[in-house]
């Protein structure tokens, strides 16, 4: 699992931020040179305007910045998969997270900010990705993947 950091608002720590995902892109692709790479976790980025309910409006606030949505191309062109896109291309209204404020939740206005991704050599093996927006007790809920090996 992993935690990416928050690029702040603002976008004050963009460049650290950057940084890291260069680090991480590497090591990933290192190590799935040696064997098939699962992670999943809080990657703190909508990847697509489909992954948030207001794209316009958050279009350079953290997690929707062109440069962070970049880098999460760079890791799908290297070799992985978004498990719940690969499975759901289309699917609205999914998402992981969501303000404490004004309601945010109740009204499902979300982000999708947690992953599992895969090595793409796993695609096949993948049967379910879920979303469980149900599960009370945090601002993010828990996401699920089913993989058949």
């Amino acid at each position: 699992t992993l935690y990416t950091p928050n690029s702040k608002r603002g976008l004050e720590r963009l460049d650290y931020r950057m940084k890291w995902e260069d680090d991480f892109r590497a090591y990933i692709k290192q190590l799935d040179e040696k064997k098939p790479v699962v992670f999943c976790g809080d990657l703190n980025v909508a990847h697509k305007e489909i992954d948030l309910k207001n794209p316009k409006s958050n279009r350079k606030n953290p997690g929707f910045s062109d440069e962070e949505r970049e880098k999460f191309t760079c890791i799908l062109e290297e070799g992985f998969i978004d498990t719940y896109r690969y499975l759901y291309p289309d699917q609205e209204g999914a998402y992981s997270w969501w303000s404490y404020r004004m309601g945010a939740r109740a009204k499902n206005i979300g982000w999708r900010l947690d992953y599992f991704v895969v090595s793409e050599r796993m695609k096949d093996k993948i049967t379910e990705a879920k979303i469980n927006s149900e599960v009370m007790g945090s601002d993010h809920c828990p996401v699920e993947l089913h993989i058949n090996f």
